[in-house]
């Protein structure tokens, strides 16, 4: 079912009233399992995306028997997509912001997109709805507008934001996969709405700009494969500045920065280098991910998963330029985030600057974006970030710092963007 045109989601002040659009947001709580068996199911929480292994054998009668699948939306139509450039929707709110120093909390401003900014950028949101099926309807719901004000907004400072809904597979579908149910037709169903999305926006919308994919999780399992059949070895390919695919592995063969996943597409190594890939997993530098870790490896010997520092992409060392929501309330299990010492955040987003310090580690199959607090008893920011997954109420170190891959270098992501744009 499709919202209708003439009501498109609802624009977000994220200054004014987004506590209570966060809290009605309903988390997943339940306990979530991983195996070494063959076949892939997708699944999330907010910017959590679990990829499982279900048996490719273990179909249920319904599954067996699914019709075949419905046509894509019609994405010629504006009430098809989240966001487009230019209207009141989850990406053109204003982003209240403050920046937090070691001192305290400093100024405040709001980010604006940007209507005459010189590129595109085309977002997959990661698995988040909580419809009853398999795969979601297309309905923005306030988790998919969350989750895009919170993602993608900012960058519309950069880049003219698009964002397509798309029939995902959903949480209620995780549950059914690791009760044995196949998920290819569902995945099928996500991916050729995806796909659907991407065509239109080549022939009616991009109009030959630059553009940037940019994608999390299940939005990155979509991404990876569009960029792979869509773009490679065609002409589209010299528009694209690069390919933001966070939380799910690019493989590349080690010691290599090509190959793998993707056959000519490399992985950026330079700021102002275009048509590369910006890709890694946020584990703390305390807790890499071990060898059952459900993120933060490659599936196939002889490769590793990408990593690249969006603070320093020729490698090594850097601070991060971070923007914190702070309106998420903490996981069960979790304690919560003191800011500061100065007592609760004045906004729903915070700006850090090198409060975390980042590099990418590689070990065998596993790479990994390693993540260090800059802790100062002096200092009067937080010492402790969060991000961690907790399932069950239990720590879950497999997952990494999943949910923060996109806040913890923001900044740096738009910025390396900007460069993108500048150097085209």
């Amino acid at each position: 079912m499709n919202p209708s045109d003439d009501n498109p989601p609802f624009a977000l002040s994220l200054s004014k009233g987004f506590s209570s659009l966060w809290h009605r947001i309903v988390r997943k709580k339940g306990a979530w399992t991983s195996s070494a068996r063959t076949g892939r199911v997708a699944a999330a929480t907010l910017g959590l995306l679990a990829i499982t292994s279900a048996p490719a054998a273990a179909q249920s009668p319904a599954a067996a028997e699914a019709p075949p699948l419905a046509a894509a939306p019609a994405y010629a139509r504006a009430n098809a997509w989240l966001c487009l450039p230019g209207r009141a929707d989850a990406c053109g709110g204003p982003l209240a912001t403050t920046a937090l120093n070691a001192n305290g909390y400093g100024s405040t401003g709001q980010v604006l997109p940007d209507k005459d900014a010189p590129a595109d950028c085309f977002y997959v949101y990661p698995t988040i709805s909580r419809d009853p099926g398999l795969n979601s309807d297309l309905v923005p719901g306030l988790e998919e507008q969350a989750t895009a004000a919170v993602q993608l907004a900012r960058f519309g400072s950069v880049c003219r934001t698009y964002a397509p809904l798309y029939r995902q597979v959903t949480l209620a579908g995780l549950g059914r996969a690791l009760r044995g149910e196949d998920l290819n037709a569902a995945t099928a169903t996500a991916y050729g709405d995806v796909l659907a999305a991407w065509r239109q926006f080549l022939a009616g919308r991009n109009g030959d700009r630059p553009f940037v994919l940019i994608g999390h999780s299940q939005g990155s399992i979509h991404l990876l494969r569009l960029l792979a059949e869509e773009i490679e070895g065609k002409p589209v390919a010299k528009r694209m500045l690069s390919a933001i695919l966070l939380g799910w592995t690019v493989e590349v063969p080690e010691g290599r920065l090509v190959g793998g996943s993707l056959k000519s597409t490399p992985l950026c190594t330079r700021t102002g280098q275009t048509g590369c890939v910006i890709t890694y997993m946020t584990f703390r530098a305390s807790s890499p991910p071990a060898a059952d870790a459900m993120l933060g490896r490659a599936a196939r010997p002889g490769m590793t998963a990408g990593c690249t520092n969006p603070g320093a992409l020729g490698g090594g060392k850097a601070k991060l330029d971070s923007y914190w929501f702070t309106l998420s309330p903490a996981q069960p299990g979790a304690e919560p985030i003191v800011w500061s010492s100065q007592g609760s955040p004045p906004t729903p987003f915070l700006r850090t600057e090198g409060l975390v310090t980042a590099e990418c580690r590689h070990s065998g199959q596993a790479g990994w974006l390693a993540v260090t607090e800059n802790a100062d008893p002096k200092d009067a920011r937080t010492d402790r970030i969060p991000g961690d997954v907790y399932m069950a109420g239990k720590l879950n170190p497999g997952w990494g710092l999943h949910l923060i891959d996109m806040n913890v270098a923001q900044g740096d992501l738009i910025r390396l963007v900007e460069a993108q744009a500048a150097a085209k």
